[in-house]
């Protein structure tokens, strides 16, 4: 049964303003329930371990609260990524959340292990923030992953627009670009994802599920 690894950030606040943040559970609950329907398994890593910050959970979202229920042990004590072996993963998703970009980048163990799961032909995928975990991936040649890559990630547009271009620590699109990334947009906070064959990336929370979409036709379940 192929198995997809969920990565989270452990970052809870959002700059100074005084917010929380964590990781978005819409991006995980979600692609989550597609790759479930698809037959494969879950598992969860995040940059701290133990217990990952979360946002975003609104009153009527079911797929989400059947989600945190289901998943509660694991949310409580979820491993750091030295301890976990690539070989057991046939893809990983960074989920998004603003707190992504505070400690993503910086999440070497996660960078390399998303890298030798790609290179032993797992996909990599993210969606929102969540590419800003690309920033710390790159190939076992030193190239970062997504240069020469068509890549989406959510939009200087998109950040300006919900009033946080002065509170989070780099513009995510334009950190992706001087990585050598292509940038994929459509409208601000429609759903669009890419895949650059098993690299799958998407614009926003709109874009999970199609990220887990595209992610099972580049790894097609045996």
């Amino acid at each position: 049964m192929p198995k997809v690894l969920f990565a989270l950030t452990s970052h809870g606040r959002l700059g100074d303003t005084g917010r929380p943040t964590g990781f978005y559970v819409p991006e995980v609950a979600h692609p989550a329930e597609v790759f479930r329907k698809a037959g494969w398994d879950i598992a969860l890593v995040s940059v701290a371990g133990g217990e990952p910050p979360r946002d975003g959970v609104k009153e009527g979202d079911t797929v989400s609260a059947m989600f945190l229920e289901e998943y509660a042990g694991e949310l409580k004590n979820t491993p750091t990524a030295d301890g976990l072996d690539p070989t057991d993963y046939d893809a990983i998703y960074f989920a998004g959340g603003h707190g992504t970009m505070w400690d993503f980048p910086q999440a070497t163990e996660l960078g390399a292990l998303a890298a030798a799961i790609y290179e032993r032909g797992g996909a990599v995928a993210a969606v929102c923030h969540g590419p800003s975990a690309l920033l710390a991936v790159e190939l076992s040649d030193g190239s970062p992953i997504v240069r020469g890559r068509l890549v989406s990630a959510f939009t200087n547009e998109e950040e300006a627009a919900v009033g946080l271009e002065s509170v989070v620590p780099f513009l995510l699109e334009s950190s992706l670009e001087q990585k050598g990334a292509t940038m994929s947009k459509g409208k601000n906070f429609a759903e669009h994802a890419v895949a650059d064959g098993r690299l799958v990336t998407g614009q926003n929370p709109a874009s999970a599920a199609k990220v887990a979409e595209l992610v099972l036709r580049q790894i097609p379940a045996t």
